[in-house]
């Protein structure tokens, strides 16, 4: 289970990608969405406005806690008809990916489209792109946007809108053994510590405080990524989505644990996080082309 996640602890069947074949309920999902795509010129459009529009369809999708945790070694968990707030980001990124590189030709060969996919969900989820048992899921949002930025993914911009660094230690997943089945693994609670470690000694993490976000909304754009930033000790990111403008306020659309299903915030984005006493900012982050 993520470190963002750990508010909610609970331990799922999450249905894995079987070698070979998806569930056919996912495929249709990913084969319905992307002919739906093409026909709105999604591969078109700007790429921040493409997630935007995806992320709408997925409205009223499930929210389900822990999709990730299935049980056995790690692996990639392929699961398009629930998400958590992460997966939810994910998936719409690789989505994004497969309708402007890949779009409808390649879904006549089914066993390729899933296995492109899947490539492109793995290069989000895991640290450098590569599946190396669960120490290498980024677990910590933080570095999930750090890492794929390192790798021309995304351009952090919480720094350049007037954000401050956030100096605060990582360590809730050390400090919470027991939130986390595979810490009982062999290995796992020392490679986990070293990843806090690693990441404690930089660079630095910058958000946005959270009475600064409406005075640079503005320079926000439709599909950037938002992490909200939390205030319990050694965890980063409390929750995360993707900014959407609607009447011309900055909303968040995101699936939340309340709420139950992905949707777009009733209050804009700064009033929301001023709101909730777990979170005091926010990290953004813009997907490149």
């Amino acid at each position: 289970m993520r470190a963002i996640l750990v508010l909610s602890v609970i331990t799922l069947c999450a249905e894995p990608a079987p070698k070979g074949r998806w569930p056919d309920a996912d495929w249709r999902v990913l084969e319905t969405k992307v002919r739906w795509a093409m026909t709105q010129r999604l591969d078109t459009l700007p790429i921040g406005t493409a997630i935007a529009r995806l992320g709408e369809t997925f409205v009223g999708t499930t929210y389900t806690p822990g999709t990730l945790e299935a049980p056995g070694p790690e692996h990639l968990v392929i699961n398009l008809r629930e998400f958590d707030c992460v997966t939810f980001i994910e998936n719409m990124l690789a989505m994004t990916r497969f309708i402007r590189h890949d779009g409808t030709a390649l879904l006549a060969d089914r066993p390729a489209a899933e296995a492109r996919y899947a490539g492109y969900l793995e290069d989000l989820r895991y640290r450098g792109g590569i599946l190396d048992g669960y120490p290498s899921r980024l677990h910590y949002f933080s570095e999930w946007l750090s890492d794929n930025a390192a790798r021309g993914k995304l351009e952090l911009l919480a720094r350049e809108l007037g954000g401050v660094e956030d100096a605060e230690p990582l360590s809730f997943m050390s400090a919470h053994p027991a939130a986390y089945r595979q810490m009982e693994d062999p290995g796992v609670p020392e490679a986990i510590r070293a990843m806090e470690q690693r990441l404690n000694a930089g660079p630095a993490r910058w958000y946005l405080p959270e009475d600064k976000i409406a005075g640079v909304a503005a320079r926000i754009r439709d599909g950037d990524l938002i992490a909200a930033t939390s205030t319990l000790p050694g965890l980063d990111v409390a929750h995360t989505g993707i900014a959407l403008w609607r009447g011309g306020r900055l909303h968040l659309l995101h699936a939340p644990l309340v709420g139950k299903f992905v949707e777009i915030s009733v209050l804009p984005l700064a009033e929301r996080i001023l709101e909730l006493k777990t979170q005091d900012g926010v990290m953004v982050a813009r997907v490149r082309e």
